[in-house]
């Protein structure tokens, strides 16, 4: 049986730049990207496996729902190893949907976000089975995540 994949999923623009940092960890591994198409996702994805998302997800119910139909045909057909993301809100039904597959979640927080949590990091931390931060004072809202420092 091949490996299963890493499902690496993140709105576009920043959110997927602090995912595509992590290059170093899931270079190796096979992977699949989900974020939205735009300019700059098709760009750095080029060569890339990606299945491309429903935006915008804030308040938009609509998209909500199409994101969580492409959520349940990605897990169920890739099966993946985990899902990771830095957010924004086309994470929480792949979340979901991985928590209710036994399947682990990593959330990491964005680094512009110190004082406070974002709404997805929120939403997704019922789901979510490992919390990382990039600055430790985002443990004040995070008590049980891992600092790595910022991305980028």
């Amino acid at each position: 049986m091949p490996d299963r994949p890493v499902l690496l999923v993140a709105s576009s623009g920043g959110h997927l730049t602090q995912l595509r940092s992590l290059r170093p960890w899931w270079q190796g591994r096979e992977r699949v990207w989900v974020t939205f198409r735009t300019p700059d996702a098709e760009s750095s994805l080029a060569d890339e496996s990606v299945r491309w998302a429903h935006h915008p997800t804030t308040r938009h119910v609509g998209n909500l729902l199409r994101n969580t139909v492409l959520a349940l045909r990605v897990m169920r057909a890739r099966r993946p190893a985990a899902v990771v993301s830095t957010g924004a809100g086309v994470a929480l039904p792949f979340f979901v949907l991985a928590w209710l597959m036994r399947i682990p979640t990593v959330y990491i927080e964005v680094y512009d976000r110190i004082d406070t949590p974002t709404l997805t990091a929120r939403l997704c931390k019922p789901f979510t089975r490992l919390f990382l931060a990039q600055w430790e004072e985002q443990r004040s809202f995070m008590p049980t995540a891992i600092t790595v420092g910022p991305l980028l």
